[in-house]
């Protein structure tokens, strides 16, 4: 019984945001049999990955995206309920992504505090490095991973035996799945053009790679580095250092020792991991300069939104112009925005032809400092 209840939180869980979809429909008409039928499927080791829905996701930047069945997700939450309480105590302050309380915006606020802090409120010279690992998700060994969690899941599940055999089970399951030889591709084929193949699985080498999608894989990107992290801050004693994901940034007074903490890392991560710096994401520069991080430029007192954001917000006035956006979709950018100093940017394109056709387009207004817009009420 206690097992059904944890398989109904799951699926709460995995059914937010996504009640309309079909195989959350089917899976929740007939509720109870589904969770019972996946929770004997588990207890008879019969448990199969269903068929993944393989496509391109072009916003906020283009990536491959492996959305599995709506019962696999609910796996993925019941897993991730099962081990996050114990992982998230494991992981550094300074890891944002995925985390309660944490997310980018954790992470840029603890930049500014980085930046803040190491140049003695920015009356000493200080430098920023802004490093990236090649292909992050196709490159994760999946032997390495699941080797990681089966070390922490017995130290944790020392006494639940049974638990702990069905946790296992669960994990192999997930980490050692090839979602390429089981998919159904949404859209055209074209749409991978201009995606590098170490952004696809498709061209991941054998034994690597986890699915971006999964909320499970969030779960173990986290983990996979979580040694690293700790590596950096206390044997290299770089504390000033955050991680989401693989975008790493680090501080200090001293250009040298940064620029000599870049080999110390890529020798750690290619013989530990097997995973490569991207040579060409390597970013050195004077805290004055700012740094890009998390979609804002982050300098000295200000930050301001990245291009990318607001390239993306006029693509959305462009296309509510043309009756193909929602208020909502424009207010949830105008939402982002209002966190940066980009008063003048809203006003801005607001205020061009295409946003003021796109407002009345929607029978909208914007209110006085340009956060949000409102559909006009008749009088």
């Amino acid at each position: 019984m206690q097992k059904i209840f944890e398989l109904k939180q799951a699926y709460l869980k995995a059914r937010k945001n996504k009640r309309w979809k079909y195989n959350t429909k089917q899976f929740s008409l007939h509720l109870e049999k589904s969770c019972q039928l996946l929770r004997d499927k588990i207890k008879n080791r019969d448990y199969k990955i269903k068929t993944s829905l393989c496509f391109i996701n072009q916003l906020p930047i283009k990536r491959e995206i492996f959305a599995g069945d709506f019962s696999d997700r609910v796996i993925h939450h019941l897993l991730f309920q099962k081990l996050n309480p114990y992982y998230d105590p494991l992981l550094i302050n300074d890891c944002y992504s995925c985390r309660k309380n944490k997310g980018t915006s954790s992470g840029i606020e603890r930049t500014k505090y980085f930046m803040r802090s190491v140049s003695e409120n920015y009356c000493k010279k200080a430098f920023v490095l802004k490093l990236d690992i090649k292909g992050y998700f196709m490159s994760i060994d999946r032997q390495t991973l699941y080797k990681q969690n089966l070390r922490l899941i017995s130290q944790i599940y020392k006494k639940e035996a049974q638990e702990k055999d069905e946790i296992l089970y669960l994990l192999k399951k997930v980490i050692f799945n090839d979602p390429t030889k089981n998919c159904r591709i949404r859209g055209n084929i074209k749409n991978w053009q201009g995606l590098p193949k170490n952004k696809s699985l498709f061209y991941a080498k054998a034994g690597k790679g986890l699915p971006i999608g999964n909320l499970s894989s969030q779960l173990f990107a986290n983990i996979y580095l979580n040694k690293f992290d700790h590596f950096i801050k206390r044997q290299l004693k770089c504390h000033l250092y955050g991680r989401y994901v693989d975008d790493m940034i680090f501080f200090h007074q001293d250009k040298e020792y940064l620029k000599n903490l870049i080999p110390q890392i890529s020798k750690y991560l290619k013989n530990n991991l097997g995973l490569e710096l991207h040579e060409k994401k390597i970013y050195l520069q004077e805290i004055n300069h700012g740094v890009q991080f998390l979609g804002a430029i982050i300098k000295p007192g200000r930050i301001y939104p990245s291009s990318r954001i607001t390239k993306n917000f006029f693509n959305c006035l462009k296309k509510a112009s043309l009756g193909k956006a929602s208020i909502e979709q424009i207010n949830s950018y105008l939402g982002m925005l209002k966190q940066y100093n980009s008063y003048n940017l809203r006003k801005k394109y607001l205020n061009t032809y295409i946003g003021q056709t796109a407002l009345k387009k929607l029978e909208a207004e914007i209110n006085d400092d340009y956060t949000k817009i409102k559909r006009v009420i008749p009088f």
